[in-house]
């Protein structure tokens, strides 16, 4: 490696976000590009996953913007009638193609296996992990910081409960590989997470008796109908036109969650359990029948230490067996880190714009980077979206996300850059507007959106 490094973008993080930011600014610039990782390949945490894991959005709207990852619907199995969602290893394969792919331009280049160790303004240092060595990097624009968002995964994170040397507490990624069952499984966790964890216990035979679960909070949870794009991108305007109307004629914030369940915007996983968390997690129909079989469940706050005898939790304790096998889903996920300004003097921080999205958020990064000069112009077309955490962090992420889709509007050369982005969820709906169901809800969904973040910032604005 050089001692001295020279190129446009410095970017850190080779995981979708650095991946689709990259991808998106060599199409829209003749920028010179350098990527480094920790690792020794793309795709972020994905190299991490469990094996059983999928997206939980349709590929046809994840990656970059100019390598399909799947456009088909699936025409048998649970996911019938709907847009595919790629496996784990699926997904690293596509990111190693994404790689080979912007290599391959001239204009990019990959160091794996560096730290990056500057002050994400001007220094810039790369420290080899097997050697040590250093190099400095001098970019001609900006360093973009691709890893502010970096997750908590189960396989590297470490629990935060004490446990018993005799206990059997494995992650989710382990699940696949026992050699011996216990007398049952607690799954640890309220998430999506340990979610896939029960589905894949009961896909697997296990009896819903034989499980516990252990769900400190219970989440509001999206209906996976409502987020299907192309041919199906009806389906998914209904659902944002039921999601602004509930907002517009919602009377106030216990009103606008019962409008939301009431329209199907918003599911939760047991009726009698009011949700306290949101992140923005989907679920199909038969997935959440299959997890209300479990009735084996303890809200007793979080875990604090497990015995071979007794588990204590936040809000008590519970008796137990030594030969249980715990399942650990208790990583974070999504890092919800507050938002920053994105464009810096000398740095972009990728977050997400539009909720939930930060592929098609660092690929409209991108192309904002590459098509207007001011700053504070860039910072008004890309608000940073903090990932929600708690229920009523639904309100901020959607009013943030309306928001910006109103100034979008007005903006003439995004918009075509959106119609053409594969990333973009509502891609190609002007070519189903001639369907009864469409017109309806694109009628719906203008009339109520001004309406709709008026209302919600005026929630934000009262007093919690």
């Amino acid at each position: 490696m050089k001692t001295t490094i020279d190129t446009d973008y410095l970017i850190v993080g080779a995981g979708v976000a650095g991946l689709a930011f990259a991808d998106a600014l060599i199409t829209e610039s003749d920028a010179d590009v350098v990527i480094v990782d920790r690792r020794d390949r793309p795709g972020g945490h994905w190299n991490d996953a469990y094996p059983f894991v999928r997206l939980h959005q349709p590929s046809a709207y994840y990656g970059v913007n100019s390598l399909p990852l799947g456009d088909s619907i699936d025409q048998d199995g649970p996911n019938a009638g709907w847009y595919g969602r790629a496996t784990g290893a699926e997904i690293c394969d596509y990111f190693q193609r994404v790689l080979e792919q912007l290599l391959a331009s001239g204009r990019v280049r990959f160091f794996g296996e560096y730290d990056y160790s500057g002050d994400w303004c001007s220094e810039h240092r790369l420290v080899s992990r097997p050697t040590g060595e250093s190099s400095t990097v001098r970019a001609r624009r900006r360093v973009v910081d691709a890893t502010y968002l970096s997750p908590s995964v189960p396989s590297t994170h470490t629990p935060s409960f004490a446990v018993d040397p005799n206990v059997r507490l494995i992650p989710i990624n382990d699940l696949v590989a026992l050699s011996e069952s216990g007398s049952g499984y607690t799954v640890l966790g309220a998430g999506k997470t340990a979610m896939d964890a029960c589905g894949w216990l009961l896909d697997s035979g296990v009896e819903p008796e034989a499980i516990r679960w252990i769900r400190p909070r219970d989440t509001w949870l999206l209906d996976r109908a409502f987020q299907q794009p192309l041919e199906l991108v009806g389906s998914l305007m209904e659902g944002l036109s039921l999601q602004v109307q509930a907002a517009a004629c919602a009377e106030n914030v216990a009103d606008l969650f019962r409008r939301l369940e009431a329209c199907g915007q918003l599911v939760r996983l047991e009726e009698a359990v009011e949700p306290t968390m949101y992140r923005g997690a989907t679920i199909s129909q038969t997935e959440l029948e299959g997890l209300r079989l479990i009735e084996d469940v303890v809200r007793l706050g979080r875990v604090t230490h497990i015995g071979e005898a007794r588990i204590a939790l936040e809000g008590g304790s519970i008796p137990t067996d030594d030969k249980q096998v715990y399942v650990d889903c208790t990583a974070e996920g999504l890092n919800g880190s507050r938002g920053r300004a994105i464009f810096e003097p000398n740095r972009i921080t990728l977050q997400s714009v539009r909720t939930g999205l930060l592929p098609f958020s660092a690929a409209l990064i991108a192309f904002v980077e590459s098509a207007r000069e001011d700053d504070a112009e860039k910072n008004r077309l890309c608000p940073p979206n903090p990932y929600p955490n708690a229920a009523v962090d639904w309100i901020a992420t959607n009013a943030i996300s309306h928001r910006v889709q109103m100034t979008w509007f007005e903006e003439p050369d995004l918009l075509a850059w959106m119609e053409r982005s594969r990333l973009d969820v509502a891609r190609g709906i002007n070519a189903h507007l001639a369907e009864p169901q469409t017109q309806a809800a694109v009628a719906r969904f203008l009339a109520n959106l001004e309406p709709a973040v008026e209302k919600l910032e005026s929630f934000l604005a009262q007093p919690a």
